[in-house]
């Protein structure tokens, strides 16, 4: 009975996430998918990691990838990954199956074990903290993970530094002190 009133009453959480998700600008696809098209196109890949007790991820979902500039420039320059980082199902990251070694099925709420991807992806100073936005080269390599919530204005230059491959050559804080805002200033409009 517990587990019952559990479940109903983070039904609508979980039923907002995947709405969120499901109404986003953002184009998202599979990692199998996002690996092959990156292999023939030369784009990086984006992943999205969240779960869904997280608030912030919630907030990214409903502002950040919401955001029409930041959404057009998602699709243009990366493949897009949405992954929940304690989903239950396996994916194959660089031709090797990775899956929720640690997922409960019985467990309806709150935490359920941490999947093998994000570990093997999105772990920064040894900790995993969402959202969590890992950048994939389109060789399959990691560029790296970088924790937190992000404004528009905030993913754009972390979004520029890795499809301009500045990160080969530059460190992030160097690159921020020349960054240049390419974002348009919202216009105000009357009825």
């Amino acid at each position: 009975m517990r587990s019952l009133l559990l479940a109903l009453c983070l039904a609508p959480a979980l039923a907002l996430h995947a709405q969120d998700h499901a109404a986003a600008k953002v184009k998202w696809v599979p990692l199998e998918e996002a690996q092959k098209a990156a292999a023939k196109d030369g784009k990086p890949i984006l992943v999205d990691m969240w779960t869904p007790w997280c608030g912030w991820c919630k907030r990214m979902d409903a502002v950040t990838f919401q955001d029409q500039q930041t959404a057009d420039y998602i699709n243009a320059n990366f493949h897009a990954v949405s992954f929940n980082a304690e989903g239950k199902d396996p994916v194959v990251f660089n031709g090797q199956t990775l899956s929720n070694t640690e997922y409960d099925p019985k467990s309806t709420g709150g935490r359920n074990g941490t999947h093998d991807f994000a570990k093997a992806t999105a772990v920064v100073n040894g900790g995993l903290g969402y959202p969590t936005i890992v950048y994939i080269g389109s060789d399959g390599k990691l560029i790296g993970p970088d924790q937190g919530y992000k404004t528009p204005e905030q993913l754009e230059v972390l979004l520029r530094y890795v499809r301009e491959e500045a990160y080969k050559t530059t460190a992030l804080a160097e690159y921020q002190k020349t960054f240049k805002t390419a974002r348009k200033a919202a216009t105000a409009t009357t009825p």
